[in-house]
């Protein structure tokens, strides 16, 4: 297991409206966090301690005020929180769940006994990050089982733990390419890579998915997006030139609050796509697409 730090620094970012949380919690991505949780009527993430706090909130704030408009009003409140509590504070609860009839995900330190025809995927993420306690990755998740066809080429943007990649790989994926940009988050995929055998179907790319990687990467047959939807938006025509434009390609995109879907919609549209099937759970919506014939 990669090394922790000792402490991590806990940032939530609570808006006068709301509806900007989405907004500012493309900022936090924007200042290197990785994962964001929408919780407490704010957005909060935990971050490995920077060398100045102080500079890096102080940095936040302008980078906040900057990209909101002024009714947001902004405000940012950070503590510490030592690494053994947070890792205990995670663990509490979590055990196997059956997210299908087929996909199952546990975290490594519980037990699942299999049905024949059943895919357990371990993951044991450095924070509860990644895993299938969130609304958006379950969604992903369903979606897959269904959308995965035998001999796809995958592509998971913004993969974070992996989980999608992994899972892609094995249902029966021969080859998926999992694109993050956060050095730590890769750390702890490789491992969950390892401890699922799927390191030869599974290739990570430390990168930023932006226009120019998707044209580098070549066509893919699926692709999962499970991130904000300020960053899917942009990505569309990339996304559908990258499934080389054909009906039979298929993108899943996750990470969209319920109030954003029909600007996702809209934008999926203009781009070419056509809306096959979509999951919803709580206030988070997931959708299949395909390339409009």
């Amino acid at each position: 297991m990669s090394a922790q730090p000792e402490r991590w620094l806990v940032l939530t970012v609570r808006t006068a409206d709301p509806e900007l949380l989405p907004l500012a919690a493309e900022v936090l991505v924007g200042q290197g966090s990785w994962a964001v949780e929408e919780t407490d009527g704010g957005v909060v993430t935990y971050l490995p301690a920077p060398a100045d706090p102080e500079a890096y909130v102080a940095e936040l704030c302008a980078a906040l005020i900057e990209e909101l408009p002024d009714s947001a009003a902004p405000e940012v409140v950070w503590r510490w929180q030592a690494n053994e509590d947070w890792a205990a504070k995670w663990r509490e609860g979590l055990g196997p769940r059956q997210v299908t009839e087929r996909i199952v995900v546990k975290p490594t330190w519980t037990e699942w006994e299999a049905r024949p025809g059943q895919v357990v995927v371990d993951i044991d993420p450095q924070m509860a990050f990644g895993t299938g306690e969130h609304a958006t990755t379950r969604g992903c998740l369903r979606l897959l089982d269904d959308a995965l066809r035998p001999g796809d080429r995958v592509l998971d943007v913004g993969s974070g733990s992996a989980i999608l990649a992994i899972t892609a790989a094995m249902l029966g994926a021969p080859e998926a390419v999992a694109v993050e940009y956060d050095p730590d988050a890769n750390l702890n995929a490789r491992e969950n890579l390892e401890r699922n055998g799927v390191e030869d179907r599974v290739r990570i790319i430390e990168a930023m998915a932006d226009p120019a990687l998707l044209q580098e990467l070549g066509r893919f047959d699926l692709l999962l997006a499970n991130i904000l939807s300020g960053v899917i938006r942009p990505l569309l025509p990339s996304f559908r030139d990258a499934l080389g434009g054909l009906p039979q390609g298929r993108l899943i995109v996750s990470g969209i609050l319920r109030t954003e879907a029909p600007l996702v919609m809209h934008d999926a549209e203009a781009a070419g796509f056509r809306i096959v099937r979509i999951d919803e759970e709580e206030e988070w919506w997931s959708a299949l697409l395909q390339p409009a014939e």
